[in-house]
């Protein structure tokens, strides 16, 4: 045996000097590494191990607050470039919480460039039970069971945090007696990837550490908690406790208490709709055999209309998101979107009907793009687009405006105030805004001399955006529901299962509501309530999230009277628990098809997705 060990009270720590390999004992349950892991990392596409190192020292690492093992890799002889390289893995636990802590830091970095980082590695989990389960933070929340039938390995942005992939920076597993959570403490650069064979009795979760600007540049830390009989409910509740240490809680009656139109938002139907459409003949999107699809136009005193109907019909509480407002056409030629489209009424057009919308009561918001890059837009250089540390710019034709690259997200919080300061200048009565993709997209970094920026400073300056928009008395919104805007946004354009937007996302495994159960007292996210798949009535996810609803305001007739009516079922139960959280949440059969939900007050919202019927019960 070549062991070193280190205890703490019910806290065992055990690590092997030849193979790497570490084992844990909490509470009296045993967990390890995974027999086949072995820490690696990638230089120049090569795998690199860190068991190659020409020189490892191990040291007992003792401080005032915990106790660990410090092992030091020096030296990567075999791949040129990599000579002096030098890094530090330190596991410890914490004496306070008797948490257990991995930090990988460097020591002396290369001049060349790094890629990722596999380490610590995914436990041994193999056990053929339904017992026996993963959760990951894809999008709201998945749950894979041991024994699921169908293969996962691949997530949404190939699992990186801090996109849609994440939208919490955490991963779980849970056995009968025991569970842990792993917290990734520095999530702007990692990601995490899964591996569960088809049919199999195992399922693989890990961090990946993606280098930052080339290099693994600063201390990357992981921390697992382990519990006795927990569940994915108690996971995320101790998710929902880190978030809170971390300043990322902020509760909606936090966010009110700033700004009343939180209020006003809260059991609004909201209206997703828009303006001008221009398809470009270099758009992916573009219909070659109908041309003239690649064209729309819906004028802002036939929007202003529509909303007087919603008015007529009843609606006391309407958001209307607005796309396509600006000149180009949706998602055309940014950042340089102004003025509003002429063709639709202009300025003066786009004004009468945000004074409409105040006049009934009602919330005006607009669509708007701060990453997309145009090479047609007036104000395009490419001096301030983004450059990988490769030196390479991304190039592509793929929406609607053809061919794009990315800015640099150092100049989004420039050319968003210039274009908001000609929207007030014009007298726009703006009540909300979604700024697309800041929360759905993974972090950028650029290597520009002009405007170095790393992911971390990228989601600063998103968030920089987010925060002017609040300044102005405007609720921020954007795509979907990633964690590190939670403090700056009221509401999302969604936070969906993944399985309603991915075409295999069924079979990546059951849809839990992890991130409502942490997050769904701070932040508002609508459910569209009508599936292109009749066997799925997506209002019962509506209903059992406690979330907002969309209603179609192209709808007339009996339409919409049946849309109105299930708005209205959905918006009751919303201004019930919006302010509350969601503390738990259960499957009430093998099938997972009988859900409940709890929330803080005492309501309990049970559904059958396979009878498609619901059940409320008030507390």
């Amino acid at each position: 045996m070549n062991d070193m060990k280190v205890y703490y009270q019910n806290t065992e720590l055990c690590f092997d000097k030849d193979t790497l390999a570490i084992s844990i004992t909490s509470n009296g349950k045993p967990w390890k590494t995974a027999e086949e892991y072995r820490p690696c990392f990638y230089f120049r596409d090569e795998k690199v191990y860190f068991e190659n190192a020409e020189k490892k020292e191990h040291f007992v690492w003792k401080t005032g607050v915990g106790v660990g093992i410090r092992t030091v890799f020096t030296g990567f002889g075999n791949c040129e470039g990599l000579d002096e390289f030098c890094f530090q893995t330190v596991v410890w636990v914490e004496y306070a919480t008797q948490d257990i802590f991995f930090e990988l830091t460097p020591l002396k970095e290369t001049d060349a460039l790094v890629g990722e980082f596999f380490w610590p590695g995914q436990m041994e989990f193999a056990k053929k039970d339904s017992r026996w389960y993963t959760v990951v933070n894809n999008r709201q929340g998945l749950l894979i069971p041991n024994d699921w039938p169908y293969a996962v390995d691949k997530m949404v942005f190939d699992g990186q945090m801090c996109s849609a992939g994440a939208f919490m920076p955490w991963f779980g597993q849970v056995r009968p007696e025991s569970a842990y959570i792993g917290i990734v403490c520095d999530p702007w650069d990692a990601g995490y990837q899964v591996s569960h064979p088809a049919g199999g009795d195992y399922c693989h979760v890990s961090v990946r550490w993606l280098p930052s600007l080339g290099k693994l540049a600063y201390k990357r830390t992981m921390k697992y908690r382990f519990l006795k009989d927990g569940d994915y409910n108690d996971l995320c509740k101790v998710y929902r406790e880190y978030a809170k240490e971390k300043a990322l809680l902020v509760t909606l009656r936090e966010k009110a208490a700033r700004n009343p139109l939180v209020d006003k938002f809260i059991g609004s139907a909201v209206v997703h709709t828009g303006i001008k459409e221009h398809i470009s003949k270099d758009s992916y999107y573009y219909d070659k055999e109908n041309p003239q699809k690649n064209d729309s136009l819906v004028t802002f005193a036939q929007r202003e209309a529509q909303m007087r109907k919603l008015k007529e019909a009843g609606l006391d509480k309407v958001y209307l998101h607005l796309d396509g407002w600006g000149n180009p056409g949706y998602d055309n030629q940014h950042p340089d979107y102004l003025p509003a489209c002429e063709a639709a009424g202009g300025w003066k057009g786009m004004k009468f009907l945000s004074d409409s919308m105040e006049e009934m009561g009602y919330m005006f918001a607009i669509h708007d793009q701060y990453r997309d890059y145009y090479f047609d837009a007036k104000t395009y250089d490419p001096e301030f687009s983004m450059v990988s540390p490769e030196g390479k710019k991304p190039e592509f034709s793929r929406w609607a405006g053809g061919w794009q690259t990315y800015i640099c997200a150092s100049q989004s919080p420039l050319y968003l105030r210039r274009n908001f300061m000609e929207l007030f200048r014009q007298g726009i009565h703006l009540e909300g805004t979604y700024l697309d993709v800041f929360t759905c997209n993974e972090a950028d970094e650029c290597a520009h001399p002009w405007h170095r920026m790393t992911r971390k400073e990228c989601i600063e300056f998103r968030k920089n955006c987010f925060d002017f928009l609040n300044a102005n008395n405007i609720l921020p919104s954007s795509e979907e529901a990633v964690d590190w805007a939670v403090p700056s946004l009221v509401t999302a354009h969604y936070g969906p299962y993944t399985f309603m937007l991915e075409k295999d996302g069924a079979k990546l495994g059951v849809p839990v509501p992890l991130f409502n159960l942490v997050y769904h007292d701070c932040i508002v996210l609508p459910w569209f309530l009508d599936s292109d798949k009749p066997e799925e009535d997506y209002m019962l996810y509506a209903l059992l999230n406690g979330g907002a609803a969309y209603l179609d305001c192209e709808l007339d007739g009996e339409e919409l009277e049946r849309a109105v009516s299930r708005y209205r079922t959905v918006a009751e139960l919303q201004e019930k628990v919006a302010y509350c959280e969601m503390v738990r949440h259960e499957f009430l059969d093998d099938g997972y098809k009988k859900q409940k939900t709890v929330f803080a007050d005492g309501t309990e919202v049970v559904v059958d997705l396979e009878a498609g019927t619901y059940e409320i019960s008030c507390g």
